[in-house]
């Protein structure tokens, strides 16, 4: 899929939603213990490898549905606040080009189209591969950037972790490539690390806690140089094994159908404050390396949504929760229990409600 051949794709979202610009492939899975081997050796970039999706448990899905009924308005009215925010910055007229990282912006980037459209705004819509150490990707960029102002381009995560992705958009976008700056927009900014939120908050957002069957049946991206070749955006896999499972669209359409309901919430933050909250950040991660004698920074994932990732897809050693009565930890303490994780304690004052720990597969 190249040149003229590249349109995109919607996977399950209503293709109005958005635009996958990514290439669907067929890639061998990587057994999970594998592929943390060669991460942590340093033999293979996690980008080049993915593991065999699976289905999550009744119980899981459970806990998904409490989870999106119990903060859907919370999150309703987040979208609703960062997209007044948006048009406020384009300015009057202007469209607001949004360009979400896939998977964990997609979700966010059709919510925040939708609510930017009801206020009468071009908005149009893409979902795009960055990758740590590797960068966005460039071809993705080049083909939105020609048919778009490079100025109207607002890119979209869910949240922020350690802030690693955002940390790389900055890297990768410093030479303003097709004129495109590193503005990045999320829910819910525990690191400091985002130009604009709606909080700081490390809250559990509901579509965190699943993979696929909530980001349009599309894998994690991919760039993998058997697959990806000059020309060609990032890959993907797909899933439409799993369509019967899909939830896709039932997650946009429900917190969508919220958004009359609810007061948009307004991003609080100066600079100051978003510099002592990366701050902290930063104290944390740094006094959990110490306290664990962890050498590498990549096998502390903080917050609800990076947890869940790492006991979801990776080996995870530890996971340490805020409180477990908390009900946005519930599905953590689930699969820590389904896995044979030991659950820790946080500070009851730390700012992240969960923290895993990958499991170390070799000497650091």
């Amino acid at each position: 899929m190249r040149g003229a051949e590249m349109v995109g794709f919607p996977g399950s979202y209503d293709p109005a939603d958005v635009t996958f610009l990514m290439k669907p492939v067929a890639l061998a899975p990587t057994d999970v213990d594998t592929k943390e081997r060669l991460i942590q050796s340093g033999r293979r970039h996690y980008s080049e490898m993915l593991s065999a999706e699976s289905l999550p448990d009744p119980i899981y899905i459970e806990l998904y549905q409490a989870a999106l009924a119990r903060n859907g308005m919370r999150l309703a009215a987040d979208v609703a606040g960062l997209a007044l925010a948006l048009a406020e910055r384009a300015g009057p007229g202007r469209e607001v080009v949004i360009v979400s990282l896939a998977r964990a912006g997609t979700p966010i980037g059709a919510l925040l189209a939708r609510a930017l459209r009801r206020q009468g705004r071009s908005a149009p819509h893409y979902s795009v591969s960055i990758i740590r150490d590797r960068g966005i990707d460039r071809v993705a960029l080049e083909h939105i950037a020609s048919r778009h102002d490079p100025k109207d381009i607002v890119f979209v995560d869910g949240w922020t972790g350690k802030g690693a992705i955002s940390t790389e958009l900055q890297a990768c976008l410093a030479d303003r490539p097709f004129g495109v700056a590193p503005f990045l927009t999320v829910i819910a900014d525990p690191a400091g690390r985002a130009d604009l939120a709606a909080t700081e908050d490390d809250y559990l957002i509901a579509s965190g806690l699943l993979n696929s069957i909530v980001s349009g049946l599309v894998s994690r991206s991919i760039l993998n140089d058997t697959v990806v070749g000059p020309g060609d955006f990032h890959a993907c896999v797909t899933y439409p094994q799993f369509a019967a499972h899909d939830v896709t669209r039932a997650f946009v359409e429900t917190i969508d159908a919220l958004a009359t309901e609810v007061v948009p919430t307004r991003d609080p933050r100066d600079d100051a404050q978003r510099a002592e909250t990366s701050a902290a950040c930063d104290a944390l991660v740094g006094t959990l390396m110490a306290r664990l004698n962890i050498a590498d920074r990549n096998r502390v994932k903080p917050g609800i949504a990076e947890a869940t990732r790492a006991v979801l897809r990776r080996i995870p050693d530890r996971l340490f929760v805020r409180d477990p009565a908390d009900p946005d930890v519930a599905h953590l303490i689930h699969l820590a229990g389904g896995r044979g994780v030991p659950v820790d304690r946080l500070d009851p004052d730390c700012r992240f409600r969960a923290v895993a720990i990958i499991k170390s597969l070799g000497s650091e």
